[in-house]
């Protein structure tokens, strides 16, 4: 069964992806031979994106998220268009994502899950007076509340814990799901991976370049670009 008539036939989609949803837009994800995680910097990445490194070296923290975070000139791909139209058509009730970028929304999807939060959304840690991208990529060094707050971005680092309405609306999502499409993801980083348990529906679909541990389970795997395979889909 193919995925054109795999979408035809569900009532109720979900779409599950990660960071290979949005390497066709120019953002690098962060396990691939050439991802984040092999670069070389003077700190390992995974320590700087963690809640223990932020408190103790914020500035060092902003000066890699402002430059291997945050891509302010990334545009949806086709994927995320795609997905924004089954919304539209009443196809899909939500998108749950790994992403921080904000791709989903700018593409025009209503229903998104942000596991790991926005980079779009950022909060005095002090007085809590929230703030956008633009203010966080004017600032120099640690960019500061007019409080004289620290400003920390609204994405969850290693060492924190998911928002528990962001966990509860994708179980929600998923166990109601009739098909579940996961894309762009290793399903390596958890909790967010563990959350495809709760789908009870009828098919799963992967799309991924490599395969991955759900491909067992899947009833149709395409290895290869989610763009393309999704641009495909006549609505």
């Amino acid at each position: 069964m193919e995925l054109q008539e795999m979408i035809d036939r569900a009532g109720r989609i979900v779409f599950f992806g990660g960071a290979g949803v949005s390497t066709e837009s120019g953002i690098p994800d962060f396990r691939s031979a050439d991802g984040l995680y092999s670069q070389k910097y003077k700190y390992p990445p995974e320590e700087i994106v963690s809640h223990d490194f932020f408190m103790r070296n914020t500035e060092e923290f902003y000066r890699f998220y402002r430059d291997r975070m945050i891509f302010p000139q990334a545009k949806p791909n086709a994927a995320h268009l795609k997905l924004a139209e089954l919304e539209r058509a009443g196809k899909l009730s939500a998108v749950v994502t790994q992403n921080i970028d904000g791709l989903h929304t700018a593409a025009g999807s209503r229903r998104v899950i942000e596991l790991h939060g926005s980079v779009h959304r950022n909060h005095c840690m002090t007085c809590g007076k929230s703030y956008g991208l633009d203010f966080v990529m004017g600032c120099e060094g640690v960019p500061r509340c007019e409080c004289g707050g620290i400003v920390k971005p609204d994405v969850v680092l290693y060492g924190e814990n998911l928002d528990d309405n962001d966990i509860n609306s994708a179980i929600n999502e998923i166990s109601r799901a009739d098909l579940l499409i996961i894309g762009g993801t290793s399903l390596a980083v958890y909790p967010a991976a563990g959350l495809i348990r709760f789908f009870n529906g009828e098919r799963v679909v992967v799309i991924n370049k490599s395969p991955i541990s759900a491909d067992r389970n899947a009833d149709l795997v395409i290895n290869g670009s989610i763009g393309e395979a999704l641009e495909g889909v006549v609505i």
